[in-house]
């Protein structure tokens, strides 16, 4: 008995390294991740939102920059709201592994008053 009741927690331990997580962040890119220095494009500058949006067009993946800095993968890459939220600070809900996120909402925080 001690035997099932020992392999079944290590099943059920092992099956669910996914965590459904609520993060404050940013969506950002991979090239840049934290960072988006000051003519780092050549000599034009530009807002985070425009490096995050020519760092993807010139192939790097969406990231987001979560607590001190903590860079997360973004397993789907095709979310609808990542285009739209580019270099936004954002609550990100989903399914977190080690270091890559599964998106399933996105949204901008409230409106201070």
């Amino acid at each position: 008995m001690r035997k099932s009741m020992a392999c079944l927690a290590a099943v059920v331990m092992m099956s669910a390294p996914m965590l459904a997580a609520e993060m404050k962040g940013r969506i950002s890119d991979g090239m840049c991740n934290a960072k988006h220095a000051k003519g780092e494009h050549g000599t034009k500058e530009m807002t985070d939102r425009q490096c995050v949006e020519g760092c993807v067009k010139g192939g790097e993946k969406y990231v987001f920059v979560g607590d001190k800095d903590k860079v997360y993968k973004i397993a789907n890459q095709d979310f609808a709201g990542l285009k739209t939220h580019a270099g936004h600070e954002v609550t990100v809900t989903g399914d977190v592994n080690d270091d890559t996120v599964t998106v399933t909402k996105i949204e901008m925080p409230a409106a201070k008053k």
